[in-house]
Order: structure tokens, then C-alpha cells, then sequence
């Protein structure tokens, strides 16, 4: 049987920031990177706020592991046609941020931006894209790599393990079938349940971490006021696509009108210089039926 647990954007924010909670959040990072994440702390920042103004429907956490690299989780619910951009100034401000003045460039801390959306963002079949940066030769189609002394004074493999690496998890384009622990997190982050026979890491501590009856009074309220946001978002969106869609409706029939018009007064001066229904049908694609009607029209 599934428990229904609170939803993770609004955990995230208000729950998982407690490092008596980090495994939940070490779970799902474990389960997305195929790594044993571990979380040193929560850096926090302008995008962490606390307050009842704060970005309910985007929700960012910024993170450090055990490896010094930087992690931001950052949840999207309602549309935004320039995400791909909120995505890369995201990452290149936890950059810039995280380098002390003075320090050398090769302090540049790693960047991992996990990004979790409830729209359709871009065009792809997929619900997990993971995007990193490489560098191939234009003439010899060459991967260029570090060179031996820079992978020992980097610590680094790759060029790419020096900058930013996107991940995006398109949830609605999941269809609830978990063939893998990773599956089983994203099947929790669709649905809020997780079933008895989920093995992933993290997502037993997050039936009893997130467990809506656990909440105190206080965090009950600040909860069903962000549930209630939540529907409010999405009768703003359904108002803006109803008006949207009665505007073009509105348009399509003044369109229609003026062609009427326009096919009626073609019609008028054809009969007036004398030309039959059916020659007139044959002009302008017409009907008979109309033909005839403006021509008694014309009569009466």
C-alpha cells in the first residue's frame, strides 16, 4: 500500500534543510548521480528564502557534498519558456559566488544542477536528460582531454568534471512504471506515494521525514497554505489559457465575418454584371445555396 507524503518542492524548502534529514535528499541524489552522495551542508543564498513571499513554484536548495562540489536542486511546477536560461545563470552564479577574491581559478568549485520540472520543457521523448560540457575538434572530431599533470593537480578525469553538468527530470513525462530505484524516486516525486516495495535509498527516511500526519501545527498550516497556492497557480495558467484560447476564437470568427463579407460583396457586383449562379459558383468556390440566397436578397 502507498503513503501519501507531503510533496517534495515544499519539503525541500521547509523540511530537508535539517541535517537530521539530510538522507532523504542523500537518496535521491545517490540514486540520479550512481554515486554514495554524502552532504556536508546547505549554503544558503538570495534563492533560499523564507518567508511567506518566497518563490512558491520554484523552489532552489544549494548543497555541498563531501567532495566540495556544489549541488543545486531546483523544482519548477508551472511553465517558463526560458528555464534552459534560468538553468545556465544558475550555475554560473553558484560559480561566481563560491570563489573567494584572490582565490586561483582552480578553486572553481564542480556544479551539479539537478533540475525538476512539472512541464513539457523543450521537445525530447525522455524524462531524464543529463548535459555536460565537451570538446571536440572541428577537423579531427578529437575529444580534447586533460593532460596527465592536470589530472593529478585537479584531481579531475575529464574537462567536463570541471564544469557544470545538468541533469532535468521531466516528471509528468513519466508513466508510473519503475523499472529501477531511480524510477522509484522519480514515480515519489510524481505522485507523493511511496509504495511498500520500493527499495531506493532515501525513500524510507522520506515516508517518516515526510509523513503529512508528522507535521506539527505551525508546519501543517504553512503547508496547506502552499497546497493552496498550488491550486491557485494553476487556475491563473487555466484562466490565461481560457482567455487565450477565447481570443483566438473571437478572432477566427471576425475573420470569418469579414470573409463573408467580402465573399458576399464579390457575389453582389458578379449578379449585377449579369453572371448566373453557376458561373459565379465556379469563380469564387461557393455555394449554390448562397449564391441564390444574396442573389434574392438582391430581389427583395
Amino acid at each position: 500500500m502507498a503513503k501519501k507524503l507531503i510533496w517534495f518542492d515544499w519539503a525541500v524548502k521547509k523540511l530537508l534543510r535539517n541535517k537530521a534529514n539530510f538522507g532523504v535528499l542523500e537518496g535521491f541524489l545517490s540514486e540520479l548521480l550512481y554515486d554514495d552522495i554524502k552532504i556536508e551542508r546547505i549554503l544558503e543564498g538570495e534563492s533560499n528564502q523564507e518567508t511567506e513571499r518566497d518563490k512558491f513554484n520554484r523552489v532552489d536548495i544549494l548543497t555541498q557534498n563531501s567532495k566540495k562540489e556544489l549541488v543545486i536542486v531546483e523544482i519548477q511546477n508551472s511553465y517558463e519558456i526560458d528555464y534552459f536560461h534560468r538553468m545556465a545563470y544558475g550555475a554560473s552564479k553558484a560559480v561566481a559566488e563560491n570563489l573567494s577574491l584572490g582565490q586561483p581559478y582552480t578553486e572553481v568549485k564542480k556544479i551539479i544542477s539537478i533540475n525538476i520540472v512539472y512541464f513539457d520543457l523543450g521537445q525530447g521523448l525522455d524524462y531524464i536528460y543529463k548535459g555536460c560540457t565537451t570538446f571536440k575538434g572541428l577537423h579531427n572530431k578529437d575529444t580534447l582531454s586533460l593532460s596527465d599533470n592536470q589530472r593529478a593537480l585537479f584531481a579531475k578525469d575529464n574537462v567536463a568534471d570541471i564544469f557544470p553538468e545538468y541533469y532535468i527530470i521531466k516528471v509528468n513525462k513519466f508513466n508510473d512504471i519503475a523499472k529501477n530505484t531511480l524510477d522509484e524516486w522519480i514515480y515519489f516525486l510524481k505522485n507523493s506515494e511511496v509504495k511498500d516495495e520500493f527499495k531506493a535509498k532515501g525513500l524510507k527516511e522520506a515516508g517518516d521525514v515526510l509523513d503529512i500526519m508528522r507535521l506539527p501545527p505551525d508546519e501543517e498550516y504553512s503547508y496547506n497554505r502552499y497546497l493552496d497556492y498550488l491550486h491557485y497557480k494553476a487556475s491563473e495558467m487555466f484562466t490565461i489559457k481560457a482567455e487565450e484560447q477565447w481570443r483566438i476564437m473571437e478572432l477566427e470568427k471576425a475573420k470569418k465575418e469579414e470573409r463573408n463579407m467580402l465573399n458576399n460583396s464579390i457575389v453582389e457586383k458578379c449578379i449585377l454584371k449579369g453572371l448566373d449562379n453557376q458561373t459565379i459558383a465556379d469563380l469564387t468556390d461557393l455555394p449554390l445555396e448562397q449564391i441564390e440566397a444574396i442573389r434574392t436578397k438582391l430581389k427583395g
